[in-house]
């Protein structure tokens, strides 16, 4: 590895020797998961009411059209050199998945996608997938501020009640942003038998729970059990997040672009933990959250249509084709904000901000469509 610098393709390339007998399950290997499920697996992975054989890893990096699965989401690349080491790693070959679900339903503002892993040593791991490209996952994002539970994340439970009813033994579950959400509320509201054999979830910068969602699930079940990690500047996982035990990990990046795995540094297997860490962060991210709690459902509706039409107004259905028309995006947002409130027109900039940021930074690293 590469000291300090190193990321998840870097752990691979060191780690990628060793089976899950000889190094057991860690950190890294749930951020590695994490990542490959924001792939397109469609017609590759079996759907979850078929029940047939599960696909292996080496299989789809051999398929000749297996490049239809890097499309439509950012680090391309990376993407890529990710699944290739994973499927020729002693660690990742006999890999496993089974149980692709892929849901975008604008109607009802709803986003998404999961699937299930078999690893060598025939244990599970349920991923959920984070926020896509599409505007709909974006738009899911912000509604997490709702009291009322998301359309998603009923299906995250639904999701794994099934899929942990077609396999044996104990498992795994977790996400990255958006999924890390899924996979927590999945785990705190799924049946008591399926609970009783989830080991331990992962939340990767995944958005929190307002209070009385966490109120009426059995959190207190799972608490014990639950990692959540964070960078430094995170944003995606401080939204409504008064849960104490997580832990902040170090990234080779600045501001929002930290909340991209492949920027987080990782050590035999661990993330490098955070020193240091001033209160002004804690400080703001409270502040921001104490703002969320404090309107009314009218209110949030009322924030998150007005930055919803914002990004609409360019007519683009994905990120990508948003980023590509910035400045008459830009006036829209001026002209969409005259009529709102200084708090709420200062948000939405700032969100707008971050997102072109990150788009810029992809532009540079040569990400983006396929």
């Amino acid at each position: 590895m590469r000291g300090n610098m190193a990321n998840i393709i870097d752990y691979l390339k060191e780690w990628g020797k060793y089976s899950f007998t000889s190094r057991p399950f860690n950190e890294a290997d749930n951020l590695v998961l994490c990542q490959l499920a924001y792939l397109n697996y469609e017609g590759f992975v079996p759907e979850l009411h078929r029940r047939s054989v599960p696909v292996g890893i080496r299989s789809i990096q051999e398929h000749p059209d297996r490049d239809r699965i890097f499309e439509g989401y950012w680090y391309r690349e990376n993407n890529k050199e990710l699944f290739a080491l994973a499927a020729a790693s002693r660690r990742f070959g006999s890999l496993k998945m089974d149980f692709y679900v892929n849901i975008i339903n604008e109607d009802q503002q709803t986003q998404f996608s999961a699937m299930t892993y078999i690893l060598g040593d025939k244990s599970v791991y349920l991923a959920y997938r984070g926020t896509d490209a599409t505007i709909v996952g974006w738009k899911e994002d912000l509604n997490m501020a709702f009291s009322k539970p998301l359309h998603s994340q009923k299906i995250a439970v639904e999701y794994m009640n099934k899929a942990a009813s077609y396999v044996s033994g104990d498992f795994y579950a977790g996400g990255h942003s958006k999924g890390g959400n899924l996979a927590v509320y999945a785990a705190m509201n799924c049946s008591p038998e399926i609970r009783d054999r989830l080991i331990r979830v992962y939340s990767n910068d995944g958005p929190g729970f307002r209070p009385e969602i966490r109120r009426e699930g059995h959190f207190e079940e799972i608490e014990q059990r639950v990692s959540k990690f964070i960078p430094r500047s995170s944003l995606v996982g401080m939204i409504l997040e008064d849960h104490s035990e997580y832990e902040i990990v170090e990234s080779r990046a600045i501001g929002m672009l930290q909340h991209n795995t492949y920027t987080w540094r990782i050590e035999e297997g661990s993330f490098v933990r955070a020193k240091n860490m001033a209160g002004a962060k804690i400080v703001r991210d409270t502040a921001l959250n104490e703002w969320i709690l404090s309107l009314s459902e009218e209110e949030i509706h009322a924030f998150v249509d007005t930055l919803y039409e914002v990004v609409c107004a360019s007519q683009a259905s994905n990120v990508f084709e948003f980023g590509a028309d910035w400045k008459r995006c830009l006036q829209h947002v001026l002209r969409a904000a005259r009529g709102v409130d200084d708090t709420t027109r200062k948000t939405i900039q700032k969100m707008l901000r971050s997102l072109f940021e990150i788009l810029l930074e992809n532009v540079k690293q040569g990400g983006g469509r396929g």
